[in-house]
């Protein structure tokens, strides 16, 4: 086993964070190894903060944040930072929205101006906002409405939350999408795209002073706003399974299982993790192992546990073979599932899951990339950027007895909601 000082990832001394006078967070970590820099800035705003008749609005702001401000035409986000040397990218989840920069150091002044420029000058013309709902609509439409496994997962997540905002699609409802008007996005923005609804995250070739110095200057003049409502609503305890059947023209049979799952910071989130490595992380995976190498009922298996800041779900998805047996494939899944709540998995399967998850970690902490994302991460679903140098300890303590009880408090039927999706044939065949 490795040593306790082995396992204390470096680098934490290094860091310094600070908050602005308008209650911004930054977070700095110097990375000199290449003359670039990482930036992330998360917004704490998803579709969890969205409401029946108003889903999909935290998805439509990361189209909109590069389409234009007072001061640039859209567009011209993407090729002032291209003839800088640097790209950019997003992402919306049930809880975060996340926008990435990758640029020369010698950039960061450039960078930091566009960023303030977005957040305090996002313009909301007509046509640039029709436009970008068609571009949503066109998205959703592939993502979800033209894709079974899509199509079938937002479906079991709807049916497994009855109060809980995770029950709202992160794309939006297509209705939804249709209907914003304009004073739903101004009030939507000016609430959640608040400096202090938001932590930026630069790693890399830059020093705190210079990061903070500028921030002073270019950031911390955007004036804060009211904290946003929190999100207040607990889902009622789940007490009996929950199934639904779809049919739609395809070749493959789908099922997915959705257990009530705890909360990002829970203190057994290490376990979550690698129960999830055990049974589905691999060929060599338990549910894998079983369900596709073995038995073949099934081509594909897979799983993920959705980390956010309220109690979620525990995934746990398959494709089957063209006309395969969906009764014979449950009844397998659910005889392995219930051996693993019964006894556990053994010393080497969770050993294996200890090994794919730290070298999962320390492959994406060699990056500047990598380390602002998992201080991000860490800051904001953990309470704590510090928390991200203890992880891999944290990790290698968990025992089997530890892995055994989450799987009994997760795997437990009555708290599952089970989606499956029976190809039809096309019309005339």
């Amino acid at each position: 086993m490795p040593s306790a000082t082995a396992l204390r990832a470096a680098g934490r001394e290094h860091i310094v964070s600070a908050r602005l006078g308008n209650g911004m967070q930054i977070i700095v970590w110097p990375d000199g190894n290449i003359p670039n820099v990482a930036l992330y800035n998360w917004v704490r705003v998803g579709s969890r903060n969205e409401c029946a008749g108003l889903t999909g609005l935290a998805h439509f702001f990361e189209h909109m944040m590069f389409n234009g401000t007072a001061t640039h035409a859209p567009g011209e986000f993407d090729l002032i930072m291209e003839s800088h040397g640097g790209s950019s990218n997003a992402f919306t989840t049930d809880d975060v929205t996340v926008y990435q920069s990758w640029f020369p150091s010698r950039a960061l002044a450039a960078v930091l101006e566009l960023e303030a420029d977005r957040i305090a000058h996002l313009t909301f013309d007509p046509e640039v906002i029709e436009r970008e709902r068609a571009v949503v609509y066109s998205e959703r439409s592939l993502r979800v409405d033209d894709s079974n496994s899509g199509f079938l997962a937002e479906r079991v997540q709807a049916a497994a939350f009855v109060a809980h905002p995770y029950r709202f699609p992160t794309i939006g409802r297509p209705a939804d999408i249709k209907s914003w008007r304009l004073d739903d996005l101004q009030n939507f923005f000016r609430t959640y795209y608040a400096p202090n609804n938001q932590t930026f995250v630069l790693v890399g070739d830059v020093a705190p002073e210079q990061v903070l110095g500028l921030a002073h200057r270019i950031l911390e003049p955007i004036a804060r706003q009211e904290p946003p409502e929190p999100v207040i609503v607990r889902e009622p305890e789940q007490l009996a399974e929950r199934r639904l059947t779809v049919r739609r023209k395809g070749q493959s049979p789908l099922v997915q299982y959705a257990f009530k799952a705890p909360m990002a910071s829970d203190p057994r989130a290490p376990a979550v993790n690698l129960l999830m490595a055990a049974l589905v992380d691999g060929a060599a995976s338990r549910l894998h192992s079983l369900l596709v190498e073995q038995r073949k009922l099934a081509v594909e298996v897979g799983g993920d546990w959705h980390e956010g800041f309220d109690p979620s779900l525990f995934w746990l998805y398959a494709t089957l073979p063209e006309g395969g047996d969906i009764k014979l494939f449950q009844g397998a899944l659910d005889a392995e599932l219930a051996r693993v709540v019964e006894s556990g998995i053994a010393e080497s399967e969770l050993r294996r899951a200890k090994n794919l998850i730290a070298a999962s970690f320390w492959k994406q902490r060699a990056t500047i990339d990598g380390k602002a994302h998992l201080l991000g991460e860490y800051q904001l679903f953990h309470g704590d950027w510090r928390c991200m140098f203890d992880a891999p300890a944290h990790y290698e303590a968990v025992t089997p007895s530890a892995v055994h009880e989450v799987a009994r408090a997760i795997l437990d039927p009555r708290r599952r909601t089970v989606g499956v999706l029976r190809p039809r044939s096309p019309p005339g065949q």
